[in-house]
């Protein structure tokens, strides 16, 4: 509405404070399991099929993207005519949680819902491994939904003569589940309804959700002009930040409450930019005489894949991010040198110091697959000393492999790039090969890796059936011996 100029600036959205008895009491319970919800009560409500087929199709967007397939936040939307307030959010064992699920005809147990309902076999790795299961439960004990699997058949079905509605939403993060909450009540006010606030309390500490105050964001005049390539005045900066529905005042924007992609400075420039037009932008060459030709490494780094490959060796790709688990405990390394991400929105939180792990995490998700496995990854790793390094390494992984298949390999791989490696006895192998049947890698007179058996500790951490050898050198000396 604001970016058509019919009504600029921060829309408002009126909450009505909680009611008696909008309360939700978060049991300690569910600290190991779902530990945190945000919720509220939406009334005045008229549906019909076509916007209860909106409501389901937003709740499943919001399943998707923010909650990353409902790992870190599930929804539930309930008739609030069939639930007693006030809520209690728990954890209780399988066994004790009895109710008939949505698309059910018969009682079912926590457990059998994870092995018989079909939305319950789709999401029962969400729970997999855990003793208790959140649940909420209303007034009258009845069992509302068992987060995030599905709710009951008897009070979280919506129809069309459903007029209130309460919402809630659990995960493992609050901040996110308040901005997931926001957007569903917004979205519901603008269907017609009514938002009520409701009180979540845990323990001695309370909550109100939703919220609806905007955030504050700094934006430089400076680095909107220089980003954009353009010569905004500040008045200007306001009209088209208004017209995406912000507030600006002296180089300050508010976001709407419900907006979770804006995280930086750069969002709000982006914004600026599509309402300034993108065809109002005028192409530019630079003045500048250049030509076009594929960077040295990168001829390398193919050649390298081209001679792997033509082994029968699977080529793969994975993120620069990784996480704790991953990089370290189940490597059985120390925690050093590694870049910590700031709030990072994901549980990948940190970059990755080397392949190896990877190629382990892939062995361990195939342990069913054919036999023998051959991967390889040409990528980049981090390390953080005085300041952070970026470097290209090169890892190989076989499995079930020995010493000697993965020392072939390497052997033929230097004969096609006419190198010369020596593999060498040291003191400083990584903790995650077997003693004895590891060795250090020097080229040119330098370590630049490591190859050798994993051990076997390392293979149950990752739940590996076979044998493995891994191969992993730093590119960085080869490249420069190769760019001549």
């Amino acid at each position: 509405m604001a970016f058509l100029e019919k009504k600029k600036g921060l829309r408002e959205y009126k909450l009505n404070k909680p009611e008696k008895n909008y309360e939700v009491i978060v049991d300690s319970s569910a600290k190991d399991v779902r530990p945190f919800t945000a919720c509220a009560i939406v009334k005045g409500l008229k549906l019909d099929d076509e916007k209860i087929k909106e409501m389901i199709e937003l709740q499943e967007k919001l399943h998707t993207t923010i909650g990353r397939k409902r790992k870190k936040v599930a929804i539930g939307i309930y008739p609030l005519e069939k639930i007693k307030l006030p809520i209690t959010f728990k954890a209780l064992e399988p066994d004790k949680i009895k109710f008939i699920p949505l698309e059910s005809e018969r009682e079912m147990s926590g457990l059998e819902i994870l092995q018989r309902h079909p939305t319950g076999k789709e999401y029962a790795h969400l729970l997999a491994g855990k003793e208790k299961f959140p649940v909420f439960i209303d007034a009258n004990n009845q069992i509302l939904s068992m987060p995030p699997i599905i709710n009951s058949q008897l009070t979280g079905r919506v129809t069309g003569a459903t007029k209130d509605i309460f919402v809630e939403c659990s995960g493992f993060d609050f901040k996110i589940l308040g901005k997931t909450m926001n957007i569903l009540s917004t979205i519901f006010a603008d269907m017609g309804g009514k938002i009520f606030q409701m009180e979540l309390k845990y323990g001695n500490k309370k909550e109100i959700t939703p919220d609806l105050k905007p955030e504050e964001m700094k934006i430089s005049l400076e680095n909107a002009n220089k980003r954009l390539g353009l010569n905004l005045n500040e008045k200007q900066i306001k009209e088209f930040l208004e017209r995406m529905g912000y507030e600006y005042s002296k180089g300050s924007a508010k976001i709407p409450a419900w907006r979770t992609d804006v995280l930086h400075e750069v969002d709000l420039i982006e914004d600026i930019a599509i309402a300034y037009g993108y065809e109002n932008f005028i192409p530019e060459i630079p003045e500048i005489s250049t030509i076009g030709e594929e960077n040295k490494r990168e001829i390398i780094k193919r050649k390298i894949s081209d001679i792997l490959a033509g082994l029968g060796i699977l080529e793969t790709s994975n993120y620069h991010l990784t996480n704790k688990k991953w990089q370290f405990e189940n490597m059985n390394m120390q925690e050093n040198h590694f870049v910590d991400i700031e709030e990072s929105k994901t549980d990948f939180n940190i970059l990755r110091k080397d392949l190896t792990h990877y190629l382990l995490k892939i062995l361990s998700e195939n342990s069913d697959s054919e036999y023998p496995q051959k991967l390889f990854e040409i990528g980049k790793v981090f390390e953080l000393n005085e300041e952070i390094k970026e470097k290209n390494n090169l890892a190989l992984a076989i499995s079930p492999g020995n010493f000697t298949d993965i020392n072939q390999i390497i052997d033929y791989l230097l004969k096609m790039l006419d190198l010369k490696i020596e593999i060498k006895e040291s003191d400083e192998i990584p903790g995650y090969f077997v003693d004895g049947r590891a060795g250090s890698i020097n080229f040119n007179g330098k370590a630049i890796g490591f190859m050798g058996e994993i051990h076997p500790k390392i293979l149950r951490n990752w739940r590996i059936k076979m044998p493995v050898t891994v191969f992993e050198v730093d590119l960085e000396e080869i490249f420069k011996k190769l760019e001549i």
